[in-house]
């Protein structure tokens, strides 16, 4: 009877195929026709900015236009499959250009591809070893600071645009801007800036209007580049000769990448993989250089035209903004050349001034923030405008971040006195942090010659780091000892106690 009653065994279910386990799933936008429309607009309006940049960055690393075309190609298709980063545009880049600019006018454009194809090595081996962890040691200001100062330089390299140009120039970029505010507010459903590109195109050619197009930067090219091994003697003395711009190369576009990472992550709210970004970054750039190219890095301007004005949100518009650029190029090159650059002008003006964190310079918020971190974020935002330098900037902002800490912590360290009622002691109260920056001040705040005999520093409201703060407390006890009074240290926990004794053991050793 009870066996009737009892309840049937579960089935068990099926085990999966180890096909289907192993077989990647789809990603959720992948039969959304808006999310291909979005992708495919915002690869082809990125592919559009490319052009003009990549052109221009080729004159400033002193190569032909097609080396920076092929590498705006190549780092856009590759980090599409190996990057870390969803949405964002890696093509060639001023940074690096500056860098690698002195491997072509001393040692000719063969080194300068060894160059690209060795710092992409140097960034896999760094991306291995786990360097985008230190992103996070990077402060919010310096952050700030660097962010702000790309969408400055964004904008301040669209001026030579308008410089000895005809009058009907500045009408162009006029509407252009208008046509962007503007257009959004009818429809989204075509982004603005490729609206915008193709209004102002076929207004100067339907009008015969003679401005500056984009085939007056330098021709395009017409045909697929071919891979290859860069024509140098594979030697030490050129490994002695390439290596240090390499290791620039590499430093100067993890960081700008990693950055501008950092900064699509908060404008999706989605997390990326720093490391797997920073190795397909080294990827991108050994294929750049087999296939020619000058080198490239994450470019923020087409970053932030991709992400937040066409809303991209997928590797796809980061894969088609590579594709179509060499599409435009090779087969659609005509065209492409009779755009205004006044267009792109307009379109990147736009971008930098939407890149730019407007609210950190506010004056409500400069008002409510602590004046040290507008220091460090002003500091940042002047060395990269001065330097067109960003890994420069966020060291020298990050060295100033640590010199404002050091500074807020030293002054909160304090020194409470309390005389006993019979007069023959008194408790030294310590709070606060003993380190580096606050020890000189911390050993001159004692009376020796006038303290009681008995002397207790209470520690228990303190935290000892490091050794600068133990040569402290024995240069007063020392102190004391000299005149004849005896010294109580209390309430150091047993890290710190085990801190001291592990430095004064070493110290003792040595002598």
């Amino acid at each position: 009877m009870s066996s009737a009653l009892a309840p049937a065994p579960a089935p068990v279910p099926a085990p999966t195929p180890a096909v289907s386990r192993l077989r990647p799933r789809k990603p959720d936008w992948w039969g959304d026709p808006r999310v291909w429309r979005t992708e495919v607009l915002a690869g082809l309006v990125v592919a559009l900015a490319l052009i003009p940049e990549a052109i221009a960055f080729s004159v400033i690393a002193g190569v032909d236009p097609a080396r920076g075309l092929f590498a705006s190609f190549t780092m856009a298709v590759t980090t599409a499959i190996v990057g870390g980063r969803r949405a964002m545009i890696s093509a060639a880049t001023g940074a690096v250009a500056l860098v690698i600019a002195p491997v072509n006018r001393e040692h000719g454009v063969e080194f300068l591809v060894a160059t690209v194809i060795l710092a992409g090595v140097f960034q896999m081996v760094l991306g291995g070893l786990g360097v985008a962890k230190l992103m996070r040691f990077v402060p919010r200001p310096v952050l700030v600071g660097s962010v702000n100062s790309l969408a400055a330089l964004v904008f301040l390299a669209q001026l030579p645009e308008t410089r000895n140009v005809p009058v009907a120039v500045y009408g162009l970029i006029a509407a252009g801007i208008v046509l962007l505010v503007l257009f959004p507010k009818v429809t989204t459903l075509v982004p603005a800036p490729l609206v915008t590109i193709a209004v102002l195109t076929l207004v100067t050619v339907a009008a015969g209007i003679a401005v500056p197009t984009v085939g007056d930067r330098g021709a395009l090219p017409s045909a697929l580049p071919v891979p290859g091994l860069p024509d140098v003697p594979f030697t030490l003395g050129t490994l002695a000769t390439i290596a240090p711009y390499a290791l620039a190369v590499a430093l100067v576009g993890l960081v700008e990448s990693l950055l501008t990472a950092k900064l699509v992550d908060d404008l999706t709210d989605t997390p990326s993989g720093k490391t797997r970004e920073s190795v397909g970054q080294g990827v991108a750039n050994v294929v750049t250089g087999l296939f020619g190219g000058m080198g490239g890095c994450a470019v923020i301007g087409q970053t932030m035209m991709n992400v937040k004005v066409a809303g991209a949100r997928t590797r796809l518009s980061t894969f088609l903004a590579g594709a179509f650029l060499m599409a435009l190029c090779v087969v659609l090159g005509p065209v492409v050349s009779v755009i205004p650059m006044a267009a792109l002008v307009a379109v990147m003006v736009i971008v930098s001034v939407a890149a730019f964190d407007w609210e950190s310079v506010a004056p409500r918020t400069l008002r409510r923030t602590p004046v040290g971190e507008t220091v460090v974020m002003l500091v940042t935002l002047g060395c990269v405008l001065v330097s067109h330098n960003l890994a420069l900037g966020v060291v020298v902002g990050s060295v100033t971040a640590c010199v404002v800490f050091a500074r807020r912590m030293a002054r909160r360290t304090t020194v409470t006195s309390v005389t006993g009622p019979d007069g023959a002691s008194v408790v030294h109260r310590v709070s606060g942090e003993l380190f580096f920056a606050s020890a000189e001040t911390f050993a001159d705040r004692f009376d020796h010659a006038g303290d009681p005999a008995r002397v207790v520093i209470d520690l228990s409201a303190a935290r000892v780091s490091d050794a600068s703060a133990i040569a402290a407390l024995d240069a007063v006890e020392a102190a004391y000892a000299r005149h004849g009074k005896t010294v109580e240290l209390t309430g150091l926990t047993p890290a710190d106690a085990a801190l001291r004794t592990r430095l004064r053991g070493a110290t003792a050793t040595g002598d």
